[in-house]
Parts: C-alpha cells; sequence; structure tokens
C-alpha cells in the first residue's frame, strides 16, 4: 500500500471498500463513500453519516470496518465533544 496517496478501493463482487487509514490519505470527496461504509451497520445512520462526514473532513481518514479500529486514525479518535466523549463514530 502506497502511503503517499489517496485509496480506496472497490471490491464490486463483495460490496466492501478497502479504506486507506492513514491521516490525510482520502480527498475531501471519498468522505461521504467512506462514511457509508463506517456507518453501514448502525440503527443510527443519520448522526453516524452526520459525525462520521465531518470527522472525515476535518481529519481526512476513516477508520476500517464498522466499529472500533480508531487507532488507525489518530485525528479521528482524539476529536472529543465539549464533555469528553468521542466525536466520531
Amino acid at each position: 500500500m502506497d502511503i503517499g496517496t489517496s485509496q480506496v478501493i472497490w471490491f464490486p463482487c463483495s460490496s466492501h471498500f478497502i479504506i486507506s487509514m492513514f491521516k490525510g490519505s482520502l480527498q475531501p470527496q471519498q468522505c461521504a463513500g467512506a462514511c457509508e461504509v463506517r456507518c453501514s451497520a448502525t440503527s443510527h445512520k443519520k448522526p453516524c453519516l452526520l459525525y462520521c462526514n465531518q470527522c472525515c473532513n476535518k481529519c481526512l481518514c476513516v477508520p476500517s470496518g464498522t466499529f472500533g479500529h480508531k487507532e488507525e486514525c489518530p485525528c479521528y479518535n482524539n476529536w472529543k465533544t465539549k464533555e469528553g466523549g468521542p466525536k466520531c463514530p
């Protein structure tokens, strides 16, 4: 994997993305697709997409999978709410 470039790889047969998780590795226009994957398993899709897109636009990365793995994107992981909770899903 080349960490110096943006990488979102679509596998049409499996309906999955592999999302490059390095800070700044996504382009802003890739955030919507990355967040669709990130929020695909939640029953709270609308707020998940809202906050995921805000976080992606700031951090230019989205952790892999539908939950966890936030260590892959420190900016995404470390952005907190006023109350100190996680900002990014």
